[in-house]
């Protein structure tokens, strides 16, 4: 795992692009443009959190990141975290590694609270059983709340703390 770079961009645009098209993992219904990754990207390590690529056999095979989870001043040690995966890469452990780091970055960031907003999940969610491994656990269920490919979507809210409470 390491830093994303701004050059690591389009990659992981393509990646994004496939879930947006094609599932109901993010409620986008556009891709977004590189010029829309490269303010993302800004955003997020502008504020000093962790935007992070994995590789497989030298390309870029999935990302990571996280951004702030609202933008008022009170929430501003919890975040949200976002993970892909190109689908070749799916069932390698990368998702693993990727969230084990961003975690761990998180942390030395002086983040407290990590969430998960998993979409439309159900018994054997890869994400929701990544989350879970890692050490999240369940914080609340937002039923019907995002309409995608002629179906109303549910999200799940998952949790996990970097410090004892």
């Amino acid at each position: 795992m390491k830093s994303a770079s701004a050059a690591d961009l389009p990659a992981v645009a393509e990646i994004y692009a496939h879930y947006v098209e094609h599932s109901v993992a993010t409620f986008e219904l556009e891709p977004p443009d590189l010029a829309e990754w490269e303010r993302r990207f800004a955003a997020v390590t502008g504020a000093g959190l962790p935007f992070l690529v994995g590789e497989l056999d030298g390309a870029v095979a999935g990302y990571a990141y996280c951004s702030p989870w609202k933008p008022r001043p009170a929430y501003r040690q919890t975040v949200e975290d976002s993970i892909y995966l190109a689908p070749d890469a799916v069932g390698k452990g990368l998702g693993g590694l990727l969230l084990d780091e961003l975690l761990s970055r998180c942390g030395a960031a002086g983040i407290r609270e990590v969430i998960a907003v998993i979409a439309a999940p159900g018994p054997g969610n890869v994400s929701s059983s990544l989350h879970r491994r890692r050490g999240f656990t369940d914080a609340g269920r937002l039923t019907a709340v995002g309409y995608k490919h002629g179906q109303w979507l549910d999200t799940q809210l998952m949790q996990r703390s970097l410090v004892p409470r």
